[in-house]
């Protein structure tokens, strides 16, 4: 009996070992608390979730455009842009290209957005892009117009990703959205339209009686002049103030050639005009300008005997056609009636 309760003994008193050494072994096992610099705590697993599986690849977007449909991934950081008012989009939207076609105007860009523009690769110009070059910068979108580049779409979208606008000037904000769609950048659009918007309502504000000024709008370029219309890109931003127009003026179209016989059709309360030349530094659009402001006709607009006859920029007023030339326009509106 002795001997048996000294084996149960021993046996007892050696599981009862075995177990405190099982339980010291595991509180040595325990997590490192958070922050703790233990440098032998596991890395965090960058490559799966906590549940254990890897993230999904993000979805393409399908933007329908002028073209058709094109499949964009993620937001694009490397663009090139074949519009003028397309690179002021991108500006406004935070987006600097790595290409962009010359500025119709300037030395290669625009003043107004010169600073914004620098380092910047000149990828021909709207009417004639170079493709090479293009491709050589490796853009994972490209932005055009179908108006201008229908041609070479075809090799644009072989590059890389392209979305086309229709055409241009009076549909300048639906332009503005679609290259914010391609860009990933919905939410920044949605605010710089808001911004514009309200920008319109306080100028409308501040003009009051004002705006029942018949406005005129009129370009002289080489040997020839144009009056411009409702549907030009200083036309809408008229209309969406709520200024009046000459009766003659007020066509649903972007502009006319004319006559000088037709020059009566250019007055009005007040009259902005811009100048444009074929080449920089010749001054053939000025040329035109001065013939027609020398004759019987022009003399006798009332707006001419009236003093209210201002040249503006084409640039700003036409050319650029863009968000930025909107803001600018309003500003410049705003100066000459206050």
């Amino acid at each position: 009996m002795v001997r048996q309760h000294r084996f149960y003994t021993g046996f007892f008193a050696t599981a009862l070992v075995l177990i405190l050494m099982m339980v010291t072994g595991c509180g040595n096992q325990a997590t490192p608390e958070s922050g703790s610099n233990n440098a032998s705590a596991p890395a965090e697993n960058t490559e799966n979730s906590s549940s254990g599986t890897a993230p999904q690849e993000e979805a393409a977007r399908v933007v329908k455009h002028a073209m058709g449909e094109t499949k964009i991934k993620g937001t694009p950081e490397k663009v090139v842009i074949l519009t003028n008012e397309g690179t002021e989009a991108l500006l406004a939207l935070g987006v600097k290209p790595v290409g962009a076609v010359k500025s119709w105007l300037g030395d290669p860009w625009y003043e107004h957005i010169k600073a914004e523009m620098e380092g910047v690769t000149v990828v021909g110009d709207e009417m004639q892009p170079n493709i090479e070059l293009i491709a050589s910068l490796q853009p994972d979108l490209i932005i055009g117009s179908k108006v201008r580049q229908e041609k070479v779409y075809n090799q644009l979208s072989q590059i890389a990703p392209t979305v086309f606008s229709e055409t241009f000037s009076g549909s300048w904000k639906e332009n503005f959205m679609l290259y914010a769609e391609a860009l990933n950048k919905q939410a920044e659009a949605e605010q710089v339209m808001s911004d514009f918007d309200q920008k319109i309502a306080d100028a409308k504000e501040k003009l009051g009686d004002k705006l029942s000024s018949k406005v005129s709008i009129v370009r002289f370029l080489p040997g020839s002049a144009r009056i411009y219309y409702k549907d030009s890109f200083s036309g809408v931003i008229l209309e969406q103030l709520g200024f009046n127009r000459p009766e003659s003026q007020q066509k649903d179209m972007l502009t006319e050639e004319v006559t000088k016989e037709r020059i009566p059709e250019m007055d009005g309360d007040i009259l902005f005009y811009f100048v444009w030349e074929d080449n920089p530094g010749e001054s053939k659009g000025a040329d035109t300008a001065k013939e027609w402001m020398n004759d019987p006709l022009w003399k006798n607009l009332e707006v001419v005997k009236q003093n209210n006859v201002h040249e503006v920029s084409d640039a700003i007023w036409n050319t650029a056609g863009g968000v930025k030339a909107a803001n600018l326009m309003v500003d410049e509106l705003l100066g000459y009636f206050e």
